[in-house]
């Protein structure tokens, strides 16, 4: 069952670097021609893994992921072009596009653009859902309060920055006295010593799987070891449960938060 009012409740349609019948990433241009083919028809299309807008990085059910598989046929080349929700459910399966070239270019290409012919009579127009606007209006509220919070921990580590920046390392000889007889020598040592940032090393993979507002961080056993929140930012999530943000620095992650008065970096190895 397809009504026509569910897909124009879509803004997007994310297309994949790769479909599954082929062997290599664009093969033939035809992920290219599948971008080219649904903005045609007045889709937004954006090619995975390149910057997402700002509504869709805050609400991933604005798009639809979009998939061309191939159909069985010994003279004929078939594909169909397949569109599902943010939670993996199909919206809509086009018809059967067909071609009786030999040469894999030129079939792929005829038979793409005649499955799009069905999604062509669609006559797409975006109407922003109610249920989908106010989802986002919940995720905007909540990442405002993520960015107050991250404001709040960031001034945070400037002050303790400062105060560290102040300090200076003090380090006094140790005191010795003089013992009278039959009396043993007392050595008395004070040292200051300056508190550093302490950086402990984590070598340990952790798995990032998608949930809601976030990912879930999960070990080889496996076990959650993290729940991270988006926010506003790239590459900046809130830590669920714990006073603490995780960034990345370079090529690495790093979790950062304070201890006793203490602040504390652990590196992560983390795969998204």
């Amino acid at each position: 069952m397809f009504s026509q009012s569910s897909l124009n409740d879509y803004k997007y349609v994310i297309v994949p670097n790769k479909f599954d019948f082929l062997k290599d990433k664009d093969q033939y241009q035809i992920n290219a021609l599948t971008q080219f083919l649904f903005k045609k028809n007045g889709f937004i299309a954006i090619m995975e893994g390149r910057d997402y807008p700002e509504d869709l990085l805050r609400n991933r059910c604005l798009g639809l992921n979009s998939d061309v598989i191939k159909e069985s046929g010994l003279f004929k080349t078939k594909l169909t072009v397949q569109l599902k929700d943010c939670n993996d459910k199909i919206i809509y399966t086009s018809g059967i596009g067909e071609s009786r070239e030999k040469e894999f270019k030129t079939a792929y290409n005829l038979a793409l653009r005649d499955a799009f012919k069905s999604i062509e009579k669609l006559n797409y127009n975006y109407q922003p859902n109610k249920k989908v606007k106010e989802l986002e209006d919940t995720k905007q509220e909540n990442n405002g309060e993520a960015k107050a919070e991250i404001k709040q921990l960031k001034e945070e580590i400037k002050t303790l920055k400062e105060e560290k920046k102040a300090e200076t390392p003090k380090v006094e000889k140790p005191v010795v006295t003089k013992p009278a007889t039959n009396q043993k020598v007392v050595t008395i040592v004070e040292v200051q010593t300056k508190q550093n940032d302490i950086i402990e090393g984590h070598t340990n993979i952790l798995y990032a799987q998608e949930i809601e507002n976030g990912f879930q961080l999960v070990d080889s056993a496996p076990k959650v070891v993290y729940k991270i929140k988006k926010t506003g930012q790239t590459n900046l999530f809130l830590v669920e449960s714990k006073s603490a943000i995780i960034y990345k620095k370079g090529d690495n992650w790093v979790l950062e938060y304070y201890e006793n008065n203490v602040l504390k970096q652990e590196s992560l190895n983390i795969k998204f």
